[in-house]
């Protein structure tokens, strides 16, 4: 059996923004101007008139977020004033894109209602009550081609629904009742399958919704398979095995049951598309486990990829793996870019793809040829049983990192307190450094970028009319190290006892929260804030809230059920003898002309990232 491991780390540095002019390869901002032998010269011209509305999620169909207004400039914008305020009438908090769409503005407000509203006047046009657990990124917009069936496709818990965009109104006739079950339709057991939906939305291609999940990357984890529905029907019209099944290219690259078993590989970041060739190029995640790849010897096709399909029919055309068999959760989650650039004096269509590992990528978004040469380097061999860190790694020869991929003692933060500066300097110093550093139970190691640093979820932009892409990336470096754990540890406790709620609340505290709050609950900088004595300053109810809203930092999670945020805040925030209970805040009844719930069933609470335990008569492998 194989060793099982806690993973403890720590996270420090800044955020910072850098635009990458790549028809002459220019950074600006954060390193010098550089131009490659020969590519130095004027951008092609470029249509941008089409960029004037925001009918999708990320702007449009390529997520540039990119908009040309012929009234508003930058010489005026400091003029701009409020035209409405629309009250949400709650006290939640929400990270939503809204879409514009023929003058109507389609948010998110009122206890997670589905709100329609005049885009000129905030006049409220329609409400969609009650959707608690509808994905907060965003939602998608269809209509027909005679412009009169408008449809809003929304992902709610593991389950896909449509709604009438003239109505507000769910419609029955979508999926079964008016709702596709996720959980269906991915090649595995849908009984051990912990979440299926996504936190993006997908993107529209003519009739299909085009979608991706995210399961997390813990025990039961599912498939993170690419599929499209039929936006009329909610059928299934195809399906894109990203971890392979025998006989299909890639699955060489795995153990032969890795299918089985292996979850993940998913896109849960931003999907791109070429509407003109009918192109969707996915950013593709990491593997089951992050950190932990002893059961998944190879590359692991198609984790960490760049992939672009026939967004019609699901056809593979071209893939490139920016990490082999990654151990350090360096997913592709930020929107891959659309721009056209002069290269070797012609012009090329490509896609700019930045990753958190601090390298941006530059295809040919046709052929998947690099646009500079990118070289297989040698990286260090791991020193744990089983692991199987692969050889070589791949690193583009002519576009520089857009950020630091090493720190010294010199790196820290020279305003923190003199004893931390002077912890964190040993503990920098000591640490084996370099990227594609494996993981080890014997020493720390640091990695720079981090887990969640470099160029992460909506930090990439583009004006596709100059070349110019934009990436924000956090420079935030991780201390990494491997604890071997027992087995109290490896699942929930038992039901009974007085204290088996808050015992059952660290385990989960460790699969939901630890990667941002750290093992010590004190907190990591830049990712989550210290949860010490948490139960002095927030409540039940809040801490509720918090999850299921989100806050700052931290994106809201409104698919983690009740049960689960209890035993956690049971966890968190021990309750002493005579504790009152907390009073309940009362919902707000959506106040407009429709409250539409249209009868669409109620889903079933789920996890995020895996079961909490092994489903009944279960036989397979129990670790």
């Amino acid at each position: 059996m194989r060793p099982k491991f806690t993973l403890f780390h720590f996270i420090f540095l800044r955020r910072n923004v850098v635009l990458l002019a790549l028809a002459g390869l220019a950074y600006a901002a954060m390193a010098p101007t550089i131009y490659p032998s020969g590519e130095a010269g004027n951008l092609p011209a470029i249509d941008t008139s089409r960029y004037t509305q925001w009918s999708d999620f990320g702007g449009g169909p390529d997520h540039s977020k990119f908009v040309t207004f012929a009234q508003i400039s930058k010489k005026n914008i400091k003029n701009l004033q409020p035209a409405f305020v629309y009250t949400t009438s709650d006290n939640q908090y929400y990270k939503f894109n809204p879409i514009v769409v023929d003058n109507v503005m389609y948010v998110l407000g009122k206890n997670n209602s589905l709100i329609a509203v005049n885009a000129t006047t905030g006049t409220e046009i329609w409400i969609h009550a009650n959707l608690k657990g509808i994905i907060q990124r965003g939602i998608n917009f269809w209509q027909s081609a005679d412009k009169k069936q408008k449809r809003l496709l929304i992902c709610l818990g593991n389950s896909l629904q449509a709604i009438d965009a003239n109505t507000g109104k769910s419609i029955l006739t979508f999926g079964d009742n008016g709702s596709v079950d996720l959980k269906q339709g991915l090649d595995r057991d849908p009984a051990l399958i912990g979440r299926a939906a996504s936190t993006s939305p997908g993107h529209i291609y003519k009739d299909l919704l085009l979608v991706g999940s995210s399961p997390g990357e813990n025990l039961f984890s599912g498939p993170g398979h690419l599929r499209a529905f039929n936006v009329i029907t909610g059928k299934q019209e195809w399906i894109f095995h990203t971890i392979p099944q025998p006989g299909e290219p890639g699955y060489e690259t795995w153990p032969k049951d890795a299918y089985k078993y292996v979850g993940a590989v998913n896109t849960w970041g931003e999907i791109s598309v070429d509407a003109k060739r009918g192109i969707a190029y996915y950013p593709l995640g990491s593997p089951t486990y992050d950190y932990d790849g002893a059961d998944r010897e190879g590359k692991g096709l198609y984790g960490n990829c760049i992939l672009a399909l026939d967004a019609k029919t699901g056809k593979h055309l071209w893939h490139f793996q920016t990490v082999h068999h990654d151990i350090w959760d360096y997913d592709l989650t930020a929107a891959p870019q659309l721009i056209t650039v002069k290269h070797k004096g012609k012009k090329v269509d490509a896609v700019a793809v930045a990753s958190k590992n601090g390298f941006l990528y530059v295809f040919n978004r046709i052929t998947g040829e690099p646009l500079w040469p990118i070289e297989e380097r040698p990286v260090p061999a791991s020193d744990m049983p089983d692991e199987h860190a692969y050889p070589t790694q791949p690193f583009p020869t002519v576009v520089p990192a857009f950020q630091r991929q090493i720190v010294n003692e010199n790196d820290i933060n020279p305003n923190i307190p003199t004893a931390a500066r002077e912890k964190f300097a040993a503990r920098v110093k000591a640490a084996k450094k370099g990227l594609y550093q494996p993981l080890s139970d014997k020493y720390e190691i640091i990695t720079t970028p981090g887990a969640v640093g470099g160029a992460n979820y909506g930090n990439t932009a583009a004006n596709p009319g100059k070349g110019l892409v934009y990436v924000m990336f956090q420079e935030l470096a991780d201390f990494y190290r491997l604890k071997k754990r027992d087995a109290s540890q490896l699942r929930p406790a038992q039901a009974g006892g007085p204290n088996a709620l808050a015992v059952k609340g660290e385990v989960l505290y460790k699969q939901y929260c630890q990667p941002c709050h750290g093992a010590d609950r004190t907190g990591i900088a830049g990712a989550g804030a210290s949860l010490i004595d948490l139960g002095a300053r927030v409540n039940a109810e809040t801490f509720k809230g918090i999850i299921n809203q989100g806050k700052g930092r931290m994106p809201a999670q409104p698919h983690i059920d009740d049960a689960t945020i209890a035993a956690i805040y049971a966890f968190l925030a021990p309750a002493p003898a005579g504790r009152n209970k907390q009073n309940n805040v009362p919902d707000v009844i959506p106040d407009g002309p429709v409250v539409a719930s249209g009868g669409a069933p109620v889903t079933q609470p789920q996890t995020r990232g895996g079961m909490r335990s092994y489903p009944d008569g279960y036989t397979g492998p129990k670790v």
